[in-house]
């Protein structure tokens, strides 16, 4: 099998379950090392309290054919940050690819709150989590990336800049976080274009996460038994349907002329000819506004 990424060292910043764990065993898949980090593991569970932990993703990377190495990470803290970001480099010597995907706001955002009525405490720390962390990681690492030119930065959100600017995201918190990572990418993209690195942003669609299979009872083999209540849950997407968007970007010489931009799973399936595990291409976000918003009935055809 090809292996695009061979020589290539990733981190993947939350990388414990869902679109994190996706990107990082098609990485993996890719021939990459991939480090991954989390604060869930085998040995202590995070607040979300759920079985997913970044050893088993580091284990799903290798058994893709890269080499996963588990960090446990609290990337709010500056110091274990570093110290992370240290290991890569006596390691490794260089970093190429680096996916700030940390989140930890799925038990934090209350739907159609205002700002108001929210509780405050939660909205706050969801910013943290959501925002923060990219900062603190791309502070530390950036400079290991740029020991060699090419970097590539992946900004993990909900929302393409487009979707985005003119539709109103849950609630203030939600709507602020998603769309700070946006302008994340194209900040990075100015400071990094210069230097020989690209930086940006990208969504999945509606993904098929944990934590969203087990909302609707349902296992990845039969999700479709979701459809009865969720019909519109027909354009949703594995999580490595956005890893293999990342590995694509990744493995492209030419990755720079979508610097600063907001990329989306469904559109780079187009533009790179990759599927998700069931060979469809759902194009989620375009679905979304001409098929759910428009509150036309369920109906994919043309859209995966």
């Amino acid at each position: 099998m090809p292996e695009p990424l061979k020589d290539k060292v990733a981190l993947v910043a939350g990388a414990t379950r869902g679109a994190g764990r996706g990107i990082a065993v098609e990485l993996g898949a890719a021939g990459a090392t991939v480090y991954v980090t989390g604060r869930s593991t085998r040995a202590r569970r995070s607040e979300y309290d759920r079985p997913e932990t970044v050893e088993d993703t580091a284990d799903l990377v290798t058994e893709a054919g890269g080499h996963g190495i588990a960090v446990p990470t609290d990337h709010l803290d500056p110091a274990q940050v570093r110290r992370l970001v240290d290991r890569i480099a006596d390691e490794q010597g260089r970093l190429d690819i680096l996916v700030n995907d940390i989140w930890g706001g799925e038990k934090l955002f209350e739907w159609d709150k205002t700002v108001w009525e929210h509780d405050l405490d939660k909205g706050l720390r969801l910013l943290r989590l959501a925002v923060e962390t990219h900062a603190v990681t791309s502070h530390h690492a950036l400079p290991l990336m740029l020991r060699h030119p090419g970097g590539l930065v992946v900004e993990m959100t909900d929302g393409t800049a487009e979707y985005n600017r003119d539709n109103y995201r849950v609630n203030l918190f939600y709507d602020l976080a998603k769309s700070s990572v946006l302008r994340m990418a194209f900040a990075l993209g100015h400071e990094l274009g210069p230097r020989g690195g690209t930086a940006v942003a990208l969504t999945p669609g509606w993904l098929r996460s944990e934590m969203m299979l087990e909302h609707f009872a349902v296992r990845e083999e039969n999700w479709r038994d979701a459809l009865d209540r969720v019909p519109h849950f027909a354009i949703s997407e594995t999580p490595r349907y956005v890893g293999r968007a990342v590995a694509a970007l990744a493995a492209d010489a030419d990755v720079a002329r979508f610097n600063g931009r907001s990329l989306s799973s469904g559109g780079l399936a187009q533009e790179y000819g990759f599927t998700d595990l069931d060979g469809s291409r759902p194009d989620a976000w375009r679905y979304l506004v001409e098929v759910q918003d428009a509150d036309r009935p369920a109906d994919t055809t043309g859209y995966r």
